[in-house]
């Protein structure tokens, strides 16, 4: 079931920062570089429509569900975050993502031509610790505390992770199953970022506020809402964070960037699919 938010968890969250975030000041002053949906159209044979190529220089990111995506680099490594049972990709990728905030975002059971399954939850006490490289395709984590799956007011550390997606000149994070702001220890292991995949709901992750100031301090370029519950959800969240960026409505589950045509103004930029 979610979880509630706990200031107990929050507050011990950032006292615990300095100390678990210590393997990764190897980032520290080190910037980021800078798939196919259940979803996607269809002819009206029914045969799937699928994505052109990519081009140098380009990379596609597309909108499963929930805090799913899939992000595809110009070589053609293919990574699906929050891989779970409840909604992914048709064809399994070269790399999944999970986080263990619950169900929907993991499983236990993933596909085994899946060549990396990165859990971003600490195992036996382990802080979960994760740089890939598939193909043209760089994947890391920087791992955060979540409430605990049974009870509020226990913290889980290291229960989620941000994972980072560098391909092409972008630096893509996909925020997880966030529970609290981000200390300055976060921050310089994240570097800068072009693109945030950013959880909105305002109740099961963090209430709006809270995230409107990850996202102010990320400072990302572009800012994909995810893991909304209802239109409703999302009308909330872009009516407060309409002060700060412009609002696209891409018309598409899919997008594709580069960084010559990244905004000069932060942006939200909203997919279809929920």
């Amino acid at each position: 079931m979610p979880m509630r938010p706990s200031i107990v968890s929050i507050a011990l969250t950032a006292l615990m920062a300095c100390a678990w975030l210590a393997p990764f000041s190897a980032h520290a002053n080190e910037p980021c570089l800078g798939p196919i949906a259940r979803t996607m159209p269809r002819a009206p044979d029914g045969t799937l429509i699928l994505p052109a190529n990519l081009s140098a220089g380009e990379v596609r990111i597309t909108y499963v569900g929930h805090s799913t995506f899939t992000i595809e680099s110009p070589g053609g490594a293919i990574a699906a975050t929050d891989y779970n049972d409840y909604v992914r990709p048709i064809d399994p990728p070269h790399v999944a993502t999970m986080n263990h905030a619950h169900s929907t975002h993991y499983t236990l059971n993933p596909d085994p031509a899946i060549r990396h399954v990165l859990h971003g939850w600490g195992r036996g006490g382990e802080m979960p610790k994760h740089d890939v490289q598939e193909r043209d395709l760089r994947i890391r984590n920087v791992p955060t505390n979540i409430r605990n799956l049974y009870g509020e007011g226990r913290t889980e550390f290291y229960g989620n992770s941000i994972f980072i997606f560098e391909a092409a000149g972008l630096c893509i994070a996909h925020l997880g199953h966030l529970h609290h702001t981000l200390t300055s220890e976060h921050l310089a292991a994240i570097g800068q970022i072009d693109v945030a995949l950013v959880p909105v709901d305002g109740s099961w992750t963090m209430d709006l506020s809270g995230m409107l100031e990850v996202i102010g301090q990320l400072r990302a370029k572009i800012v994909v809402p995810m893991h909304y519950f209802s239109e409703r959800t999302l009308e909330n969240f872009l009516s407060r964070v309409g002060e700060t960026h412009a609002i696209e409505r891409v018309g598409n589950i899919s997008m594709v960037l580069t960084r010559p045509s990244l905004p000069e103004r932060p942006t939200v930029r909203v997919l279809l699919g929920r």
